[in-house]
């Protein structure tokens, strides 16, 4: 048996043998529910975040409001997200008396940085809509929100369709760093593995592989859904 033989032996031996499947499972179904609610997180913050700067600044809660959302955005884009993980589980939360697993601090913290980029992302698919569309809409009568959330919002929405499944894309890859404040995801899930085995070159590479496929997943999906919006313009 030659030397890469036996590294997939030792493999496979703690991968079904002593339940390391159950820890890749487990991890792989973290690293969804971080990405997946931490992006939902995002979407909606960074939503409001948008509109806020887009909105006229004649009156002075506009003007603050958009200062703070300013100050949010450079906050959090200008940390690394493992910076802000451990100020978070370390420094935050324990100074609020908050106990919380870590799992879910790494989805609002994923989520609270997603909103950041979100933010810039919306405010630019906002900006690509046409101007007669918020005048079309205020004509019928609508309010500059119900304008904002019915009519300019879904079309924004279609125009960052696929900048937004990137930022889901880099919310799986950044998630390989929740293990440093002990959450399992995959890379605890194959480390755990690969110390068992003391064999870390085959299962870093099925970690890397699942990641892969999971990118792969994520980019037809997304090309679906900007067909199947292409479609509906189309018949509109």
């Amino acid at each position: 048996m030659g030397s890469f033989e036996r590294k997939i032996a030792k493999f496979w031996e703690i991968f079904i043998e002593y339940d390391g499947y159950k820890r890749v499972l487990t991890g792989l179904q973290n690293t969804l529910y971080i990405a997946i609610v931490g992006l939902a997180i995002g979407i909606v913050i960074g939503t409001i975040i948008a509109i806020i700067e887009v909105i006229p600044k004649y009156k002075k809660l506009p003007r603050v409001l958009n200062g703070i959302c300013k100050f949010y955005v450079a906050l959090f884009r200008g940390s690394p997200v493992v910076v802000q993980l451990l100020v978070f589980y370390y420094v935050v939360f324990p100074l609020l008396g908050l106990n919380i697993p870590a799992v879910n601090v790494c989805v609002l913290v994923f989520g609270l940085n997603s909103a950041a980029y979100v933010s810039e992302i919306m405010r630019g698919g906002i900006m690509s809509v046409d101007s007669g569309q918020m005048e079309a809409a205020r004509a019928v009568g609508l309010s500059y929100g119900v304008s904002m959330l019915k009519v300019i919002v879904p079309q924004a929405v279609k125009n960052i369709l696929p900048t937004l499944g990137n930022e889901f894309i880099a919310l799986i890859k950044e998630t390989s760093v929740v293990s440093f404040v002990g959450a399992a995801d995959l890379y605890v899930a194959f480390n755990y593995i690969g110390t068992n085995s003391y064999e870390f070159m085959v299962p870093y590479l099925v970690m890397a592989l699942i990641y892969i496929v999971l990118v792969a997943i994520i980019a037809f999906l997304v090309k679906i859904m900007e067909r199947s919006l292409r479609k509906s313009d189309r018949r509109n």
